[in-house]
């Protein structure tokens, strides 16, 4: 069960922002404040409090701003459950996703909207580039390496192309905070709540057979890095998401494009990330080892690995 604060008077907005919540009381403020700021002011703020025990619903309810309502659910269910709760709750032709723990820059809406206005029919959604705050050093290393090297000439936008370099890990959009969608688009369409990593990536790809996404080349998000989930969260969640997605999988193997392959190689840095070298050479392919970018990388995580196990 959810309680709904649906106070919100006048014709339905151009779009809903969608925020789940939970325990981020001290900067959900961030966001919401954002999602107020946009140029396009004919919006809606959907907090979905997902049964967080701080002063959430205080904060939130704290908005004097008729566009801010409040729903939430009695227990933590998780990001995903939240996320489909304010899909439902959403009134606008829009949806656009926002965590709780990210912002916008004031232009985002209003740049994804002209977009989609330019492309026409068939383009159901538009996201944008996001640069990443509080990342340590290693990491804005090894984001901008593999942005340069091993996703330069992927496909950016479009349908079938975008979501086959989506799934293969070519194009890394973070739709958490950069995803705008028409409401008609999801429909049918939820998060997997089985998930909790590669969820907002699963609904893209249901999304894109639904219709074309836009990309806008501009950071317009500003992604707040709060910590890396544990390596066998990956592992169980990557699988998941691999499965639900089985008819893609074979469709790019049999054109050469092995994507188990290409995941099995990120959980090997997400285990050597964490010190834990032989859970991670169990996922290693050695015919992989056979890309020198693969063996660049594999060295950069090595050495995170014997720094993260000399901590320990």
């Amino acid at each position: 069960m959810s309680e709904i604060d649906d106070t919100r008077d006048g014709d339905a907005p151009r779009v809903s922002v969608v925020i789940p919540a939970y325990r981020r009381a001290a900067v959900l403020p961030r966001a919401v404040d954002s999602a107020l700021a946009q140029t396009m002011a004919d919006l809606e703020v959907v907090v979905v409090d997902d049964g967080s025990p701080d002063d959430t619903a205080a904060v939130v309810r704290a908005y004097d701003d008729p566009r801010v309502r409040y729903v939430a659910h009695e227990t933590n269910r998780g990001v995903s459950a939240a996320r489909n709760t304010g899909i439902e709750a959403a009134r606008g032709d829009y949806v656009a996703f926002l965590d709780s723990d990210d912002e916008w820059l004031p232009r985002k809406l209003e740049r994804q909207l002209a977009v989609l206005a330019e492309r026409g029919e068939g383009w159901v959604g538009a996201y944008c580039d996001y640069a990443s705050a509080d990342l340590p050093a290693g990491a804005r290393i090894a984001d901008a390496v593999s942005e340069r090297v091993f996703r330069a000439d992927a496909v950016r936008e479009g349908g079938r192309e975008l979501a086959e370099a989506l799934l293969s890990m070519r194009v890394f959009m973070g739709p958490g905070s950069t995803l705008l969608v028409e409401r008609d688009a999801l429909a049918d369409v939820r998060f997997d709540e089985g998930l909790s990593i590669y969820e907002d990536w699963d609904l893209v790809l249901r999304v894109l057979a639904r219709g074309n996404l836009a990309h806008v080349p501009e950071r317009l998000a500003l992604v707040h890095y709060s910590g890396d989930a544990p390596a066998d969260a990956y592992a169980r969640n990557d699988r998941r998401y691999l499965d639900r997605n089985a008819g893609l999988v074979a469709a790019l193997r049999e054109r050469g494009v092995d994507v188990e392959r290409v995941h099995r190689m990120g959980l090997v840095g997400h285990y050597l990330h964490e010190g834990r070298f032989r859970e991670a050479a169990r996922y290693l392919d050695a015919r992989a080892l056979a890309d020198p970018g693969n063996l660049a990388r594999l060295a950069w995580w090595t050495l995170g690995g014997i720094r993260a196990a000399l901590r320990a």
